[in-house]
């Protein structure tokens, strides 16, 4: 039961998430039946009910997606210098470590791709 082509995962609310495992608990439903009234995946209703057994309620809260930590370098104006500095110095630390590696990124945005120093070197 996949999503329509083009269609918009959905965000399920703390509030909502707990609903359908309590009914879990409650109502003795089965996953594969619960899933099918709820209209969701077997698999998401089974990662629910296992974070809920391990951490309780709080584990079902959304957790906010961090993205890219070194953008707000060039798209925050907000930044205080001691900011815009530890940012900085946290983005040359990775590409440090990447290098150490061997890998350096060619390309960005989506089009960005790491390549091996290895391979640059002996063209």
């Amino acid at each position: 039961m996949g999503r329509p082509k083009g269609g918009k995962n959905k965000r399920w609310s703390m509030e909502e998430k707990l609903r359908i495992v309590r009914r879990y608990f409650d109502e003795r439903i089965g996953q594969n039946r619960l899933a099918a009234e709820e209209g969701i995946s077997r698999g998401q209703v089974q990662s629910w009910i296992s974070k809920y057994q391990k951490g309780g309620p709080e584990s079902l809260k959304n957790m906010k997606k961090v993205g890219n930590r070194y953008s707000a370098l060039h798209t925050s104006k907000s930044l205080s210098v001691e900011e815009r500095q530890s940012l900085e110095i946290l983005r040359l630390r990775a590409e440090n470590e990447r290098l150490k590696k061997g890998y350096t990124v060619k390309g960005v945005g989506a089009d960005k791709e790491f390549v091996s120093l290895k391979d640059l070197n002996s063209k």
